[in-house]
Formats: C-alpha cells, sequence, structure tokens
C-alpha cells in the first residue's frame, strides 16, 4: 500500500510539472532561507553553553545609582568583590577575577604582535571554565606570577606551533617576561568572553585589589550544587552597606550587585563595558517569526496551488470513492504527496546550503559548517521542518479534496465553490500582509543604520588615522618628538594627542565634587586628557570660552561639554571649579571653556556630561590627513615611527571606520533581514504566479466568449485584475498597524532615531501593488491575446 501511495504521487508530480515545479521551488526557497535563520537562532542560543558547569556560572554586574542621573549599569566590579564572595558566601565555591590588559604588544625575538584579547585572571579560571588543554597542567598553569596560557592560534602565531613549547617565553612591550605553562584549544566563537592568551593575576602587585571603590575587573562566581540563584541574588544586598558604604554614602551614591546567569550573557545583557560584541533577543524574535513566515507563505503556495487544480482531480477522487477508497486513504494519499514534494523541497535546500554557506556565514559573522547539519539536534530540526511543511501545507487541501460528493463528480455538476474561491483570497491576503510587513520593517530598519552611520555627530572623523602608543612606561618625550616630526608633512593637515577619543573604550569615570549655583556636589563624570589640538584636529567648536593654550592649563584648568553646562545648572559655565571629594586644600580645577556636545560613543548612548583635563603628549595620537596620495602619507607616517618607537609594531586605523564598526552587529542583522524580505516577496511572487496562470486558464473561455463578442484587451484585464487589487487593499489594513507597533517598539531601542513616518508604508504598499499588478496584467493580457478558437472549440 505504501508503495502504492508514492507511485501515485510520483505520478500526479509528473503529470502536473508546471505546478509540481512552482510548489517544489517555493518550498525550496522557503526551507532553505528558514533553516539558515533556524542555524542562526540556534547559534546564538548556544553562547556559553559548553561549559561543563555552564548552568552554576554567574558572573556579578554593578548597578550604580547617583542622584538626577538614570541607573548606570557595569558589567565590571571592584577587585575586591571575588575574594569577598569566596569568603563571605558558603554557597560560593570558586570566585574568578578576569581583567583585561587592552591592545598589548607581544615579542618571540624578531616575531612582534599586538594582542587585544589577554586577560589577567586567577589560577581557578579552569576549574570554573571548561576549556581544552593541549598541553600543561590546568591546576597548575596560572598560579605563579608571569605565568601565561596561550590559545592554540596565538601559539602557533608565535611559535609556528602549538606543542612543545611550554617553559618558552614572550616578552612584551614594558619589557616583562611572560614563561608559557599551558597551551588550550582556541576558545569557541559561541563565547561572551573570547581571548587569545591568560596571564596569572598574581603577576599584579598584592594590594592591587584592597580599593572598593575601584571598578574594572570581571567577577565570576561557581555556585555549589543545588545552591538557589534567586536566595544568593537575595544574600548580595548587604555587600554595599558592609564594604562600600563608608565610599559612596558621601556622595549619595547607592550600589546594587546583580548575579546575571552565564548562560542568559550574549542575548540579554544590557550591560556597558561588556568584553566583547553581544547579541540581542529582538532579533531572535525578529529572525524566529521570519523563518516561521518564510515556511508559512511557502505553505499557504501549496495550499493555493493545490485547492485552485482540485477540478482537476475531482473525477479521480470520485473513482476512487466508488471503487471503496474510504475518506481516511484520500487523505492519507494528499498528506504523502505533500510530504513528498517537502521531501524533494529539502534534499534541494541541502543543496543550496552548501553552496550559499559560506556567504551566509560571512554576512552573518558567523561559523557554521555543513557537517553541522548531521548532528543529531540538528536532524531534529530538518524532520521538523519537513513535517511542518508537509502537513501544514498538504492538511488542508487532503481534507478539503476527500470530502467530494463522487455522484456529483462524475455527473460533472462539481460546483464552482470546490475550488473554494474565498479560502485561495484569505490565503493571498495572508502572503501579502506578511510580505508588506517585512518590506515595511525592512525600508524602516535600512532607514535607522543609515541614520546611525550618517547623523552629525558633533566631530568631523573623515580622514583622521588614529594610532596609539601601547607602552606604560613614561615615553611622552618620544611621543612630542614624533608628532612634531610629523607637523613637518604637508599632507597632515594637523596632529593631536588625546588619552581616548570619540568611540574609544580608554575613559575615565571618576568622582568629583563640582561646583553648583547652590554648592558642591559629587557626582560621577566622563573625563580624560587631550592637548590644545584635540578640538581642531576633530573638527570640534568651542560654544563659549578658550581652548587650552598650553603647559599653564595643566593643572588648573578644564573644559566641560554642553550637558555637563545642562545637568549642573549653568548659568555662567565660565569660572566653575571642580576638585576631587575629600580634598580640604584650596586647590580647584576652573572650566575655561565649553565645548559644543558630541557623541563620546555610539549612538546607542545618550550625549552624556564630559570633562576634559589639558594632558599633552598623551598616547592616543589623531592625524588629520589631505586626502591626497594617501599611500605616500602612509609610508611617510609609518618611516617616522619606526624611527621613533622601533620597539612596536606599526598599526593605525581610520576614525570613521572605528567609529561606524560599533554597528556592525546591527548592520549584519540588517543585511540578513533585508535579504529574508526580499526572498519573501519572491515565495509569495510564485505563489502569485502560479494562483494567476490558473485563474486566468480557469476562466480562458470566459475571456475567449468575451473577446469574440467584442471585447478589448482594456476590457478584460480589469476582470481578474479587480479582484486582487481589493485583496492588496485589505492587506494594507492588516499590515500597516501591525508593522507600526512593532517598529515602534523597536525604535525606542535607539536614543537616537530617525521616528516613524508614511513614506516606508506608501512604498512598500507600492512595492506590493505592482508586483501583483505586473503579474496579473502579464498573464491576463497574455491570455486575452489567444486566439479564441482554440479554447471554444470544445463548445
Amino acid at each position: 500500500m505504501i508503495k502504492n501511495l508514492f507511485l501515485v504521487a510520483l505520478r500526479n508530480l509528473k503529470r502536473d510539472k508546471w505546478y509540481g515545479l512552482l510548489n517544489i521551488l517555493g518550498l525550496t526557497i522557503g526551507i532553505t532561507f528558514s533553516l539558515f535563520l533556524i542555524f542562526y537562532i540556534k547559534d546564538e542560543l548556544s553562547y556559553d553553553r559548553y561549559h561543563k558547569n555552564a548552568d552554576r556560572i554567574y558572573r556579578i554586574a554593578s548597578y550604580n545609582k547617583e542622584p538626577d542621573k538614570p541607573e548606570m549599569k557595569w558589567a565590571v566590579t571592584p577587585a575586591s568583590m571575588a575574594p569577598a564572595l569566596k569568603r563571605d558566601y558558603p554557597e560560593v565555591d570558586q570566585s574568578l577575577r578576569m581583567l583585561g590588559t587592552g591592545k598589548t604588544m607581544f615579542k618571540n625575538g624578531d616575531l612582534r604582535f599586538y594582542e587585544d584579547a589577554i586577560f589577567l585572571c586567577d589560577s581557578n579560571i579552569f576549574k570554573v571554565f571548561s576549556y581544552n588543554f593541549i598541553e600543561g597542567n590546568p591546576n597548575s598553569a596560572l598560579i605563579e606570577p608571569h605565568s601565561m596560557v596561550l590559545t592554540q592560534s596565538s601559539a602557533e602565531k608565535f611559535f609556528g606551533r602549538s606543542t612543545g613549547i611550554i617553559g618558552k617565553t614572550l616578552q612584551n612591550n614594558r619589557g616583562e617576561i611572560f614563561k608559557i605553562t599551558g597551551v588550550i584549544k582556541d576558545v569557541p566563537k559561541n563565547s561572551h568572553l573570547v581571548f587569545n592568551a591568560l596571564i596569572s593575576i598574581s603577576t599584579l602587585p598584592k594590594d592591587f585589589d584592597q580599593n572598593w571603590g575601584n571598578f574594572g575587573i570581571y567577577t565570576y562566581v561557581l555556585l555549589k550544587p543545588n545552591v538557589s540563584p534567586a536566595l544568593f541574588q537575595q544574600k548580595l544586598a548587604p555587600l554595599y552597606k558592609k564594604y562600600l558604604e563608608a565610599i559612596f554614602a558621601p556622595s549619595n551614591i547607592k550600589i546594587r550587585f546583580v548575579s546575571q546567569p552565564l548562560t542568559s550573557i550574549h542575548l540579554h545583557s544590557d550591560l556597558e563595558f561588556e568584553p566583547s560584541e553581544l547579541g540581542s533577543m529582538s532579533y531572535i524574535y525578529i529572525f524566529a517569526a521570519v523563518a516561521f513566515f518564510m515556511l508559512l507563505i511557502a505553505c499557504i503556495n501549496y495550499m493555493n496551488l493545490t485547492t485552485a487544480r482540485s477540478a482537476r482531480r475531482a473525477k479521480e477522487i470520485g473513482i476512487r470513492k466508488v471503487t471503496g477508497s474510504s475518506k481516511l486513504q484520500l487523505v492519507t494519499q494528499f498528506l504523502v504527496e505533500s510530504l513528498l514534494t517537502a521531501v524533494f523541497a529539502l534534499i534541494l535546500s541541502l543543496g543550496l546550503i552548501a553552496i550559499l554557506l559560506h556567504t551566509f556565514n560571512s554576512v552573518a559573522g558567523k561559523f557554521i559548517t555543513f557537517q553541522s547539519l548531521f548532528e543529531p539536534g540538528t536532524f531534529l530540526i530538518l524532520l521538523a521542518v519537513v513535517l511542518f511543511v508537509g502537513l501544514a501545507g498538504g492538511c488542508y487541501p487532503a481534507f478539503y479534496l476527500s470530502k467530494f460528493n463522487p455522484v456529483n463528480i462524475l455527473k460533472g455538476s462539481l460546483s464552482k465553490s470546490s475550488s473554494n474561491a474565498t479560502l485561495r483570497r484569505s490565503l493571498v491576503v495572508v502572503q501579502f500582509s506578511v510580505s508588506m510587513i517585512m518590506l515595511i520593517c525592512t525600508w524602516i530598519v535600512y532607514g535607522q543604520l543609515k541614520y546611525l552611520r550618517n547623523k552629525d555627530l558633533g566631530f568631523n572623523n573623515q580622514q583622521v588615522l588614529k594610532l596609539s602608543v601601547n607602552s606604560d612606561r613614561d615615553n611622552r618625550g618620544q611621543i612630542h618628538a614624533f608628532t612634531n616630526e610629523l607637523k613637518k608633512n604637508p599632507k597632515i593637515l594637523s596632529v593631536s594627542t588625546s588619552e581616548s577619543m570619540p568611540g574609544g573604550k580608554y575613559i575615565n569615570f571618576n568622582l568629583l565634587s563640582v561646583q553648583t549655583e547652590t554648592g558642591f556636589k559629587n557626582q560621577g563624570i566622563d573625563c580624560y586628557g587631550i592637548d590644545e589640538r584635540f578640538f581642531p584636529t576633530l573638527g570640534m567648536k568651542l560654544k563659549e570660552g578658550r581652548n587650552f593654550s598650553g603647559l599653564a592649563d595643566t593643572l588648573r584648568s578644564v573644559i566641560v561639554n554642553e550637558n555637563m553646562v545642562k545637568f549642573f545648572g549653568w548659568k555662567n559655565a565660565i569660572g566653575k571649579k571642580v576638585k576631587y571629594p575629600g580634598d580640604t586644600s584650596s586647590f580647584y580645577l576652573e572650566v575655561v571653556g565649553v565645548v559644543k556636545d558630541f557623541n563620546q560613543k555610539s549612538l546607542y548612548n545618550p550625549i552624556a556630561p564630559l570633562l576634559m583635563f589639558y594632558r599633552p603628549n598623551s598616547p592616543r595620537i589623531q592625524l588629520k590627513l589631505s586626502s591626497q596620495d594617501l599611500p605616500s602619507t602612509l609610508k611617510n607616517i609609518e618611516k617616522i615611527w619606526k624611527s621613533s618607537f622601533p620597539g612596536l609594531p606599526f598599526s593605525y586605523s581610520f576614525l570613521d571606520e572605528d567609529f561606524d564598526s560599533q554597528y556592525i552587529a546591527d548592520q549584519k542583522r540588517g543585511k540578513i533581514f533585508t535579504a529574508f524580505s526580499i526572498l519573501t516577496i519572491i515565495i509569495t511572487c510564485l505563489g502569485l504566479l502560479g494562483l494567476v496562470a490558473f485563474t486566468t486558464e480557469q476562466r480562458q473561455k470566459e475571456i475567449s466568449i468575451r473577446k469574440v463578442m467584442g471585447a478589448g484587451v482594456s476590457e478584460i484585464v480589469p476582470l481578474i485584475t479587480t479582484n486582487f487589487i481589493l485583496l492588496v487593499g485589505i492587506s494594507c489594513f492588516i499590515a500597516f498597524p501591525v508593522a507600526y507597533v512593532f517598529m515602534d517598539k523597536w525604535l525606542k531601542i535607539f536614543p537616537y532615531n530617525t521616528g516613524l513616518n508614511v513614506t516606508p508604508f506608501i512604498l512598500s504598499a507600492i512595492t506590493v501593488l505592482f508586483i501583483t499588478l505586473f503579474t496579473v496584467i502579464f498573464h491576463t493580457v497574455k491570455a486575452a491575446l489567444n486566439n479564441p478558437v482554440k479554447s471554444l472549440r470544445t463548445e
């Protein structure tokens, strides 16, 4: 019986090649790209789950509340936190400190490389996290000061191999020598914390963790088995009173600590100072919806075409019923046909995935392999997709076709309603609505990302080259000589130095005592040092007061931004005083200028109060370059660099590229969303193509009779187009409010956004209407131009 079911299914597919091809093609596109999205979602949900004790690992976060400011959420804690948790909380099995070193140069002989994913950590890291050792002992690898564990890639980069290097050494740019005590396999990419090397935290001075006011350490805890995370969270509350109140209460600052499950960090964290780029749960929901709707539209195509062609199979159904076939047997037959079509589509999909996987990985920033498709979990996903497509697409046609009355069928009196035009129109409305929603969202997402890239940031980031002297040694003299040499090149228009710059991670957040109209007020403020050429180099404008003028400003002058003036309610900012809390001397820093607001951080963050000291010859160097003969200018800069800093590799970047890199994750997701929106339209078009072709074929005799009676093409075309135009109109009433609510909520994520306007809605409606009219008119005109004799000769 099963063999017969498959033979009949294959025979029906072969008999109606055109519609069978449309069905398989639509399902193939839907399955292929839905699977891509499913694999993307699966990868995002897998972050940090490879650790053996992932369900017991938590990161401690700091939530800081200052008066008149929103609560600040930091991924870092005081350095004293981890030892205190291990000492005071019996629920804690292990506590771990991790401290990023920043970009550091290491060398092995003549080999010199910058590494920017290096962490100092406690020796028990391998008891908390699960990393696979190639060489070395995880229990002792990071106990001794200046001991280092490399990843496989770093080992091969410095030594040309990943084995036989235990006991060898690397030297950093400060002259410190580190002994290699272990090599581990590369950290999996699905980790919120990716590093290239680990250094024993015992390398630091023994008293580095004695200050509870110094934030900057990532703190992790491994809870003991069966410990309640909620109860542990409650027990963190007294930490502020016990250790921090004496420091922060005088400034009216409240701090609470929150334990984050390790496996939730990548998708759910909204903290500052994250060690790497994170994902977003909102995009998981979006891509899950897109994957579902792509499959749904593909299934709707199948349902539409199958029910539309029901009259063609009416006699087959009638004869089967007369000869004894039960309704169950007929339902089974149609479901087998549907599942067989889905299996064919899946086979083609796997081929397409193999071809397009590299491109998808490049766009999405993923490392999904084709071999992963054959993992047990992935196989279940493939099976679920086939069953969903086969059953969802074939279920209604199966039950619908199997209920035909055999007497009416064999008499030739099958009702016109048997083609169930109402159902088909409803399904087309669903397709149009989904396509329109995705088009609207695509336009709004594209517009928002374009807005982020093109918004006036308050400074000019074009043709600004960035250099960094990554050394802790006092090399201000070398930097001064280097910048003076650069100024001799006429194609270098301006040179400046600073401790940080827009988009940079190197920015201090200091507690300062600031003069207000009612007295001094303690407040945490972003601040860093600059020189007198910083504003001209970046094209920043002073609103009032003056720029720094030279060394005389070093210990007495500061410049603030407009937001700081507004925050403290200064009517006249010039002359206002700033000092450090607790300083009882008569020493003050005085405001000498106000710079117009600029975005120090990405546009995901509103502009905050900012204070800048005068610090000439700082390690961050900015060069405003002429656009003429850029390669030769870069060669000249490299030559001067090698002469000034012979021990440091020459490495540079451009400010505009670095600032835009903050939006790379959203740009990748935007590209994915745009591509899949277009594919959704294509799937809809395939279904529309088949449905319109069938409709015109079904009404060919009517069109021929009207043509014989004198009707022209202009009178025949509206017969079919009117109904589809009406369906597009109904879809607008469904799609517009849904898209508005969804995108209004999405845009509120951004402090700076384009807002909603009617343009994306109108453009989406016009696009869907144009595609529909083009498809319908093409087939209608073709039918109208056919020779009526051919279709009427049997009458």
